[in-house]
């Protein structure tokens, strides 16, 4: 199965930024070179199930197994010790992160409720993009009667373009629903 963003970028995207943007050749176009999935269970600390089922729904959502994040220092206040597991975390490559992205921008996003875009400034200035996710529902892959609680996720997406613009233009010819700027305000 051929991700149909791929096709996309491939045919499209990359030779519409060589032309707009003038690069020197097709080499210097901004590519997506991963996309990071990060779900916190702070809970966990209390219990361990908890990040089990979490985990467990990260690897449905992505379709590659999460690996477990561990604390990197001790602090009393949330009764956390170093190396407790509070976190998962997926690193998507090649065609896992363009099936990703596919389901992401048409099946997932239009799901959130009153959804009218994602924030057009959320981009870390080196032309990487995080978009927080409040529940993981919107994914089609997670039954609703089995879901014990709610999380919350971080996607980012890593580029190799060098400013934020590149970036921006980079996700939007690629399908990302960027909200107006008026809205934005």
């Amino acid at each position: 199965m051929s991700a149909r963003i791929k096709e996309t970028y491939v045919k499209t995207v990359a030779p519409r930024l060589l032309k707009e943007r003038e690069y020197p050749n097709v080499m210097a176009v901004p590519r997506l070179q991963k996309v990071v999935v990060n779900m916190g269970v702070g809970e966990a600390t209390q219990n361990i199930k908890l990040l089990d089922a979490a985990m467990d729904e990260l690897g449905r959502i992505t379709g590659q197994k999460p690996a477990m994040r561990r604390s990197r220092k001790s602090i009393a206040a949330f009764k956390l010790r170093e190396n407790m597991p509070i976190g998962a975390t997926v690193t998507l490559r090649g065609d896992r992160m363009w099936e990703f992205l596919d389901r992401l921008f048409n099946v997932a996003l239009p799901r959130v409720r009153d959804f009218r875009g994602v924030p057009p400034n959320a981009f870390d200035g080196r032309g990487n993009y995080t978009l927080g996710l409040k529940d993981q529902l919107i994914f089609p892959e997670i039954d609703y009667a089995k879901v014990d609680k709610m999380r919350g996720m971080n996607v980012t997406f890593v580029t190799s373009a060098h400013t934020d613009e590149e970036s921006r233009l980079l996700l939007q010819y690629l399908g990302m629903p960027f909200r107006s700027q008026q809205e934005a305000r």
